[in-house]
């Protein structure tokens, strides 16, 4: 008879089963790992909302995360509790929150933006102008593939952007030249990696490992 799936196993299924990205996938894995080790290895079935607000509470106060990290950990545990181990956990009202400090936003001038991408060089100035001039995410451009980008309607498609939802936005005028280089350079490397018997690609998706 196989064995049941492992505990973090579990927790990649159901994440996997609703679409969520991959970065959401590692950090839900990771803090649902140091959530078990904080309690010395304690299987998170026999543990509560008492021990998730301690371990909450300590990422607060002892380990002084910013208030995003703490609130990634909670949606972390949230999503363990309720849809792995099908025990929804009450409102933790004790939690010790992470604060936030106030501070002034700093946005750059439609003049100084330019400046700065023109101080930029190669690869990293062509994303800085794609995240600028098509407003996307950073993953967004660093994921973005040849069959994305349109030139004929000047458009990029963003594909499982944020929700996991696709999206098309403008290709500015002006990077249609640097994006032409660097999709022939690419596959200038892909010609060289093939003729040398690799050229090989992952799958977007993938199996999960044992943990």
């Amino acid at each position: 008879m196989p064995e049941p799936p492992r505990l973090l196993d579990r927790v990649r299924q159901a994440i996997r089963t609703r679409h969520y990205s991959r970065r959401t996938e590692e950090a839900y894995v990771a803090w649902a790992k140091r959530f078990i080790l904080f309690h010395r290895k304690r299987h998170p079935a026999a543990m509560g909302a008492e021990e998730v607000n301690t371990f909450l509470s300590h990422l607060a106060v002892d380990r002084n995360v910013s208030v995003s990290t703490q609130a990634q950990a909670l949606s972390a545990l949230v999503f363990l509790y309720r849809h792995v181990l099908d025990d929804p956990l009450p409102w933790l009202d004790d939690i010790v929150r992470a604060t936030r400090p106030r501070k002034l936003s700093v946005v750059l001038s439609r003049e100084e933006v330019p400046l700065l991408i023109d101080e930029m060089r190669g690869t990293a100035r062509l994303v800085a102008a794609i995240l600028y001039g098509g407003g996307l995410r950073l993953l967004e451009a660093l994921r973005l593939r040849i069959k994305d980008v349109d030139f004929a309607a000047r458009l990029l498609v963003v594909r499982e952007g944020k929700g996991a939802k696709d999206r098309r936005t403008m290709l500015p005028e002006s990077l249609e030249k640097p994006l032409r280089a660097q999709i022939e350079w690419v596959r200038r490397i892909h010609r060289n990696d093939l003729a040398a018997g690799h050229g090989e690609v992952g799958s977007p998706t993938r199996s999960s490992g044992s943990s």
